[in-house]
């Protein structure tokens, strides 16, 4: 039998001899990989056909193509190549198990799709007390709650709903309300980003990311609370993009909630970002006095009816209690079982006075202060857009207020110098440590500098 030869890079190579060991690939594929990627991914991968210049191989469902090729396709090639030098493509074929083959799984497959849904549902049961009945609308909730009302009536309309605002404002109460109103004809998921992200890691390492994906996309209402948990996962946010993806095709309502909206996400693809500002975006603001004094009478009703007691707390009382609490709906609860505690406490009916005792030091915390608020701030205080102070153009009326805003994130706020920096337009962590120690030298030698400053403080704690 007559055997061609090939010249490539200086190497004599014969067909016949190189035909590739499919076993012997994927034992380097494990050692180079590591047994988790190799058992959730490349293991399920099988020769089609080879030839002089390229494979095709094959994968079990286009998902498992799309994301070997997204995150492994160069190392794949890099590998296979040490075993055959002439080898410069790869190619990918959905591969159909036989019928046998699937009829054998079918048992298995359902057994673990069940171990999945008794394991969400164990963690996202929907609460029937977060109702829309329950739930106080006034004018910084309007929008959002008109809108979750509409999405009920209207699948897919608003597609998807992003609800954004700040912590404890009512997000996952609107949400739940949601999933409680369209169950009943509905096939409903409700489930936190971070119980999103455990399953997804549980599924990975069970090597059973196909069930796992398999489960989330066949819900026709997709409902995921507090996204802002999967920044800088790339992973995890390469699965969700595809989930919403094929959600959006099949024409399921997506439902979503952060705390910021969709392009302030901090280390979000960009795609990702895009597809949820190409929905409707709503948000809650922190409620107003007429809003809380609302809230208050509500809860004090709720408990009423629950313990079988009277409470007595007079208007004047409430509305000090609306009046002072300046951060959001769950810390004025809080503040609202505190007084009701003391009064079973001291068995006595308070009055304001009692009240401002109860409450003094609560109110005389520094107040909730954020990355947000103070370019706002800053950039009135100066009479400039937040979009030029965030811009990269560097004349001093608009750098040195970049810089003060900068300085009073470090100062006032948790958030760490790098992601400082992104919130002001991707900047590194060394600019914003030069426009620290720019402002405090310049506080220290410069009394308008030092006035200016404190009068921005004093802003930033009245509002």
């Amino acid at each position: 039998m007559e055997k061609k030869i090939t010249f490539q890079k200086n190497v004599y190579q014969s067909e016949e001899e190189k035909t590739l060991n499919w076993e012997e690939i994927q034992s380097a594929f494990k050692k180079t990989f590591g047994n988790e990627i190799y058992s959730s991914w490349l293991q399920k991968i099988s020769l089609v056909k080879e030839y002089n210049d390229y494979l095709i191989l094959g994968v079990p469902t286009r998902f498992f193509r799309d994301w070997i090729v997204s995150r492994y396709l160069d190392k794949i090639l890099e590998q296979v190549k040490e075993f055959k030098l002439s080898l410069n493509r790869i190619e990918f074929k959905i591969i159909e198990e036989s019928k046998k083959n699937q009829d054998f799984i079918k048992i298995d497959e359902l057994n673990k799709v069940t171990e999945i849904k008794d394991s969400i549902l164990n963690y996202n049961r929907l609460n029937p007390n977060l109702s829309f009945d329950s739930f106080i609308q006034g004018k910084s909730n309007d929008i959002a709650t008109s809108y979750s009302k509409k999405v009920c009536d209207h699948l897919s309309r608003y597609n998807p709903l992003y609800i954004c605002g700040g912590v404890g404002l009512g997000k996952t109460h609107l949400l739940n309300a949601i999933g409680l109103k369209l169950q009943n004809d509905n096939n409903v998921m409700f489930i936190s980003a971070e119980r999103f992200m455990y399953h997804f890691i549980k599924s990975i390492k069970k090597n059973d990311m196909v069930n796992f994906k398999d489960f989330f996309r066949k819900s026709s209402v997709f409902i995921i609370d507090d996204i802002q948990f999967i920044s800088g996962k790339e992973s995890l946010q390469e699965e969700f993009f595809h989930t919403f993806n094929s959600l959006i095709d099949k024409g399921s309502q997506i439902v979503i909630s952060a705390d910021r909206s969709p392009m302030k996400l901090d280390r979000i693809q960009d795609r990702i970002k895009s597809r949820l500002a190409g929905g409707l975006v709503v948000d809650i603001d922190i409620p107003d006095i007429e809003l809380k004094a609302k809230i208050i009478r509500k809860k004090i009703e709720q408990i009423e009816n629950q313990f079988k007691e009277n409470i007595n707390l007079n208007d004047e009382v409430i509305n000090y209690i609306a009046s002072e609490s300046k951060t959001n709906i769950r810390e004025l609860i809080g503040i609202l079982n505190r007084v009701i505690a003391f009064s079973r406490v001291h068995n006595k009916i308070l009055n304001i006075n009692d009240c401002k005792n109860i409450l003094k030091d609560v109110f005389s915390q520094i107040k909730v202060i954020t990355v947000d608020k103070i370019q706002n701030i800053v950039s009135n205080y100066y009479n400039i857009s937040l979009s030029e102070m965030l811009s990269q153009r560097r004349s001093r009326p608009l750098a040195r207020p970049r810089q003060i805003a900068m300085y009073l994130a470090k100062k006032l706020t948790s958030r760490s110098l790098p992601e400082i920096g992104r919130r002001f337009a991707n900047r590194d962590h060394t600019t914003v440590i030069h426009a620290v120690k720019t402002i405090t030298r310049l506080a220290e030698q410069d009394d308008e500098m030092k006035k200016n400053i404190n009068q921005i403080r004093s802003l930033l704690l009245e509002n």
